[in-house]
């Protein structure tokens, strides 16, 4: 399904051992955690795009302490579903959902950090590093469900891979979302729903909310991982709200 990245190309890409090779002669290699990099130059906006390394780590930590676990299980997925999570980060949600119900996983991400720690944690999913705002790099009607996961959006892109009858869930910071650490954010649903309306009808809406007590050092992993900065005063324990605004959305008929 994947799709060469060269500009002008979207050619198919085949394996060969450790290579993709589009009938251009386009080739990318396998990395040795298993990913695959079509990122392009023109696609970078910095030399290391995404998130950092850091900031993926401490947001590993945070769900290796089962943090954000109430909110892995509210995302639906049948286990005959083929799935692609646009902006997945380290993988948590898709790779752990997968390894659990069996469905086809696919996770798209512009940092290489964040896809190579989804690569080495779960191995039996596919994960691509490419810039999904100008480009998803898989071909038409690919996939029954697009996940974006507090990510990046591109309506046209989505219902483009995304077959007639498929399912698009987007997952937006709610307001009170981390409300403690940030104070109190915008709603971002109307704004949303807006966005997808031509492509997309939205059939279900839900905010999910959970709190976490952190020790200190689990509420600096939350800091780096939403890059805020540290604070000059020693960090305590505290209790965080964490809190999604979960959309479903049905493909609108060509």
């Amino acid at each position: 399904m994947l799709l060469c990245t060269v500009r002008g190309c979207h050619m198919p890409l085949t394996r060969d051992e450790h290579t993709f090779k589009c009938p251009s002669g386009h080739s990318f290699d396998v990395a040795r955690s298993g990913y695959i990099n079509l990122l392009q130059p023109q696609d970078r906006r910095s030399k290391d795009p995404g998130d950092t390394a850091e900031a993926v780590a401490a947001r590993r930590r945070l769900h290796d302490r089962a943090v954000t676990a109430p909110l892995l299980k509210v995302i639906d997925f049948n286990s005959d579903d083929i799935v692609l999570d646009v902006g997945c980060g380290d993988g948590f949600y898709l790779g752990t959902r997968a390894g659990e119900l069996g469905f086809d996983a696919h996770g798209t991400d512009i940092s290489i950090p964040a896809i190579d720690a989804a690569a080495r944690r779960y191995p039996e999913c596919e994960w691509v590093v490419a810039n999904a705002d100008r480009f998803v790099p898989y071909a038409n009607r690919s996939f029954t469900l697009v996940l974006s996961i507090t990510a990046r959006m591109n309506s046209k892109e989505f219902r483009r891979v995304l077959r007639d009858d498929g399912r698009l869930l987007v997952a937006l910071a709610a307001p009170d979302d981390l409300i403690e650490l940030r104070g109190a954010g915008r709603d971002r649903v109307a704004r949303t729903v807006q966005t997808f309306a031509q492509d997309f009808r939205l059939v279900n809406q839900r905010r999910v909310t959970t709190t976490a007590d952190l020790e200190a050092d689990a509420v600096r992993d939350v800091l780096l991982s939403i890059y805020r900065p540290l604070r000059s005063q020693p960090l305590e324990a505290m209790r965080v709200t964490f809190s999604l605004d979960l959309l479903l959305f049905l493909c609108r008929q060509s």
